[in-house]
């Protein structure tokens, strides 16, 4: 029985055609991956999305005419199943949350390391979230010290201890498997409360979970 995996179809927009020309090389040295399509801006990186419907787009933040925040918007309409990870020079985390509650399936800064972006696009084509460390620190930071108001208590009043450490949880970033180790549960109950979190919150996905943690600070 023939058990190849197929390649993960990769999206890159980019307006930048030397950027886009050094991803596209570095994916094309491993057999796991396959650059399906590019674009130089956001109309047309939608319209190659529609035709494609790529696993993982790579999608920048700034670029001329449609904004990146714009373009993963209509994009997640037309590729509701695709990871959209925002891959830009940007390292506020204002962009990120933005990008977050739009639907980003991640937030790559540019000058990661090749191994690392590799990882990334394997994790987010897994489904899961995938936030570049420096990121993900900055949006502790912002959990910790408290940036934003808490959350109404009807709100979390509608979760239990556990399903508020799971959200905590979320807000790291942390993928099922990670929770589970972490907390020292099976996965598939990790699963069912973060189906749980999400459903008592009126949230879409583990994404939007992970930005009303930092938005509302938990205790």
């Amino acid at each position: 029985m023939d058990t190849t995996k197929e390649p993960i179809r990769v999206l890159l927009v980019d307006d930048h055609s030397l950027f886009r020309s050094g991803i596209r090389s570095l994916l094309q040295r491993h057999a796991e991956f396959a650059v399906v399509g590019e674009a130089a801006d956001g109309v047309e990186g939608i319209k190659r999305a529609r035709q494609l419907q790529p696993d993982v787009v790579l999608l920048d933040l700034n670029m001329p005419g449609m904004s990146g925040v714009e373009t993963l918007q209509l994009m997640r309409q037309d590729c509701p199943d695709a990871a959209i990870v925002m891959l830009t020079v940007s390292e506020e985390s204002h962009d990120l949350a933005t990008a977050l509650r739009a639907g980003a399936s991640g937030y790559l800064i540019k000058n990661i390391d090749t191994d690392y972006l590799l990882r990334a696009i394997r994790r987010a084509a897994a489904g899961e979230t995938v936030v570049a460390e420096a990121m993900t620190g900055k949006l502790v930071a912002q959990l910790q010290a408290g940036g934003a108001g808490e959350a109404p208590a009807s709100e979390l009043d509608k979760l239990t201890p556990r399903e508020k450490e799971i959200l905590d949880c979320l807000a790291r970033g942390e993928s099922n498997k990670c929770i589970a180790r972490n907390l020292d549960l099976a996965e598939s109950t990790v699963k069912i409360h973060v189906q749980n979190v999400l459903k008592k919150l009126k949230l879409a996905s583990r994404v939007q979970a992970a930005v009303f943690a930092v938005e509302h600070r938990l205790k």
